[in-house]
């Protein structure tokens, strides 16, 4: 009997098809590439005359906010669409109305070119007023179209806006009412209160984040940030705000909340757990201001009785954005089996921060806080989607342990056939 190498192949590329065919469909459709829209992203830097001033590592504003965009350019995921807006970068004069109009695109919102982007960049230089508004009115245009795709607006300015009565807060709040889910982040370059108090408003007028940069690093890092965060979405947070204590806290369920808590302050909310579930929680609380070395989040879960359940804390020495912690809480089964709907168990979150800054920092507003909340099942009990711990991968190791023992099998009797046959 001769037997070929093509028809070994072709009996182990049956036996494959024949094995991959009893996957669950779950398991063939997770490699099916989605059509999502691409999320967009518009960069939108001030070149007003004030980021001449040299007081970034040893060089000008404009020089680190340069070197930053080419950093950031560098690691731009390849699924975001990128733009480039300048505000104050052509008109040197006095005129008011001129120079509030001073805002255009650099470089379209679109697939990158990262040489192009790099080459529009290189050629700015300080030079006019600061017309905050009418850039973020423009970016809005730039990001216009699919409706469900990610959209965001990173401003980075020096300053706060010249061209009253245009209030950019107000304008920001326009925008998110319009229900376009554009989020807008601001950077403020070595701020002053006014700035600060309005990039704040800007940023929370849309669920978007304000932070304070004074190294060329902070800037290209947190550039970073906001752009990976584009591609990857998370949940836009709710605003909540927690309570001096437990008996008091707001009751919040699965989701993503934000909040703001002074200096060494804590929070506390509330969140039903059932006799079988889960609860995993997680707290991020950001540095949006120069803060003193040597800093802690501590995120506790206790009973309404005072009882700690369980902790998770997190300290840091040095300048960083944001300190996390979270926690993980399985509540064990009920005790009664008769009882279908075993009453739920209030746990009391709290969140504290050991912050401090130096007496030149403004305290208020309090620092911004995201609390993540979830509820699964208890890993300890059995599903059919988590069988063995694996979960459906259990399916697909299964079935590729079996085609490898059949193949083995398969390939050792038309191993012996042909030598048989040879000997013969």
């Amino acid at each position: 009997m001769i037997i070929s190498r093509r028809s070994a192949a072709a009996l182990c590329g049956l036996l494959t098809t024949l094995a991959v065919g009893l996957l669950p469909p779950a398991a063939i459709a997770a490699d099916e590439p989605t059509e999502n829209p691409a999320p967009k992203v518009d960069l939108v830097l001030d070149v007003s005359g004030s980021m001449r001033a040299r007081d970034i590592d040893g060089g000008s504003r404009m020089a680190a906010a340069k070197q930053a965009f080419n950093e950031v350019l560098d690691a731009v995921p390849q699924e975001v669409e990128l733009g480039i807006r300048t505000l104050g970068a052509n008109y040197p004069g006095k005129d008011t109305k001129v120079g509030c109009k001073d805002t255009e695109q650099l470089y379209p919102v679109g697939p990158l070119d990262r040489t192009e982007a790099k080459t529009a960049v290189a050629t700015l230089a300080p030079t006019g007023w600061t017309p905050i508004g009418p850039a973020l009115l423009g970016a809005a245009d730039d990001l216009e179209g699919d409706g469900d795709a990610t959209r965001r607006i990173v401003l980075i300015t020096d300053g706060e806006d010249t061209c009253a009565p245009l209030d950019p807060c107000e304008v920001a709040r326009e925008i998110a009412a319009k229900g376009i889910h554009l989020t807008i982040d601001t950077l403020g370059l070595v701020p002053d209160d006014k700035t600060r108090r309005q990039l704040t408003c800007i940023a929370e007028a849309t669920g978007g984040t304000y932070t304070s940069v004074r190294h060329t690093d902070e800037l290209s890092g947190r550039v970073k940030q906001l752009v990976d965060r584009a591609a990857d979405p998370v949940v836009t947070p709710v605003a909540t705000e927690g309570a001096a204590r437990c008996a008091d806290a707001p009751r919040v369920r699965p989701g993503l909340y934000s909040d703001r808590e002074k200096f060494s302050e804590h929070r506390w909310y509330r969140v039903d757990v059932r006799p079988g579930q889960e609860l995993r929680a997680s707290v991020s609380v950001a540095a949006d201001r120069a803060v003193d070395r040597d800093y802690g989040v501590l995120l506790r879960a206790v009973t309404t009785h005072g009882r700690e359940i369980v902790r998770g804390s997190e300290a840091g020495d040095g300048r960083t954005d944001v300190i996390s912690s979270g926690l993980r809480y399985p509540k064990p089964e009920a005790d009664g089996l008769d009882d279908e709907n075993p009453p739920a168990e209030t746990v009391c979150l709290q969140v504290s921060n050991a912050f401090s800054a130096p007496d030149s920092v403004k305290t208020t507003p309090g620092l911004p806080v995201e609390l993540s909340v979830g509820l699964v099942d208890s890993p300890d009990e059995p599903s059919d989607i988590a069988a063995f711990g694996l979960g459906r991968g259990w399916w697909l190791l299964g079935a590729m342990v079996l085609t490898g023992l059949l193949a083995g099998l398969l390939w050792g009797w038309i191993s012996r056939l042909r030598v048989v046959w040879r000997t013969n």
